[in-house]
């Protein structure tokens, strides 16, 4: 597709508004990991987790259709964003910044990115499509998209330090993606759609409380242990 011809445009458009659209919840997991950060570095750690989340994003695009065909893949990444989210409500504030700074950029960007890969094994399929199998449609239209993420993810976390609260819901929200991730795996979907379809709302409120839960345990034991 070239460049030059407004179907080029169109379809770079229809990208960048389906990044948009589906990247709420990756703005939240980036401004979660950043939020400890020291503040120098948080726009760092905002800025190389969203262009890591969206390197991965662009290769993982070229072989997701093969990919969602994998039995157990979803319910492996549901059971890892379920820890992620834990990890992201529980993880302590550092005073002993100086020391830790680069150890916490790495892990905050670490988390991210596989954050980021997991929720997008379903939203790629979208900008396959948009893309129409053109690599500079798919690069153009995910770089655009870059901006955007990182403007949403830096007004998540000036909310998080107004509003404390939404950490908690933040960790819920990727709970919430984990239980719908799991049971729309191939392996356990069509049993689910035939004889269990009650778990299209039981499994996402069953993964906020996964997540929500044993942080909050996590939190207490660590404060009595202080």
């Amino acid at each position: 597709m070239d460049i030059v011809t407004p179907q080029f445009w169109v379809a770079a458009l229809e990208i960048i508004v389906i990044n948009i659209l589906l990247s709420g919840d990756n703005a939240v997991v980036i401004a979660l990991a950043c939020r400890n950060l020291p503040p120098k570095q948080r726009r760092w750690g905002i800025f190389w987790g969203a262009i890591g989340a969206i390197v991965l994003r662009i290769i993982l695009t070229f072989f997701a259709v093969s990919l969602l065909k994998l039995p157990w893949l979803k319910i492996v990444g549901g059971i890892a964003l379920v820890w992620i989210g834990i990890k992201l409500i529980a993880a302590e504030e550092s005073d002993d910044v100086e020391i830790k700074g680069s150890e916490q950029l790495l892990s905050a960007v670490w988390t991210v990115i596989v954050a980021d890969v997991v929720m997008s094994i379903d939203n790629v399929l979208g900008v396959a499509a948009a893309a129409k199998g053109s690599l500079l449609l798919l690069v153009f239209g995910l770089v655009i998209s870059i901006p955007l993420i990182i403007a949403g993810a830096q007004l998540v976390m000036k909310a998080i330090e107004r509003y404390p609260v939404l950490i908690v819901a933040g960790g819920g929200l990727l709970g919430f993606i984990a239980g719908e991730l799991i049971i729309d795996d191939t392996a356990i979907s069509p049993w689910v759609a035939a004889k269990a379809s009650w778990l299209d709302w039981v499994a996402p409120i069953a993964g906020i409380a996964l997540v929500v839960g044993p942080a909050k345990w996590l939190q207490a034991r660590r404060g009595h242990a202080a």
